[in-house]
This record gives C-alpha cells, sequence and structure tokens, in this order.
C-alpha cells in the first residue's frame, strides 16, 4: 500500500470544524481574517514567506464549504469570486 492511499488531511467542514479526510484541500484559507484562496495566492506566498501566516493557516476542500464556513474569497487571487461574495451583501 502506498503512503498515499493512508495519508489524510486536516480540512475545516462547514461548520468550521476540523476533519480528516483522504483528499487534500483544493484552497487555502487564513482563520483569522477569515478569507480563503487559492493555494498558489500570491498574497498568501508573501504571508507564509514573511512568516507567521502559516499558524492560522486552514484548508478546504471547495469554496462552497469556505463559504458556509464564513470565510470570503481574496480578492487578489479570486477576483470574480469576491465580486460576486461582495455584491451579494454577504459578510464573513
Amino acid at each position: 500500500m502506498s503512503d498515499q492511499a493512508t495519508r489524510h488531511w486536516t480540512l475545516l467542514d462547514r461548520h468550521g470544524q476540523p476533519w480528516s479526510s483522504p483528499c487534500p484541500g483544493t484552497l487555502g484559507g487564513h482563520r483569522r481574517s477569515r478569507i480563503y484562496g487559492r493555494l498558489d495566492c500570491p498574497c498568501a506566498l508573501a504571508a507564509i514567506a514573511r512568516g507567521g501566516y502559516v499558524r492560522q493557516r486552514v484548508f478546504f476542500l471547495d469554496a462552497q464549504t469556505a463559504l458556509a464556513a464564513g470565510y470570503r474569497p481574496c480578492a487578489r487571487c479570486l477576483p470574480q469570486a469576491y465580486r460576486a461574495w461582495r455584491e451579494s451583501g454577504a459578510s464573513p
């Protein structure tokens, strides 16, 4: 059995609670600011490089889960999703 077959990732569910997933998250987020975005987001990568951000890092399976957990889309790496979120009047 390969290491990949037994690996699990800790993701947040729609209630913001951690759970063990057999699939890696597709989106990353910042717990304190309640923002989620792509794993290759330039803003997140810059914050990680400066340090400190990693302790607040969370992961989601998809955007619907992140939104349900009270996170908003990143304006930098998900501009269309951010505009739609802002226009909907939703708040984190």
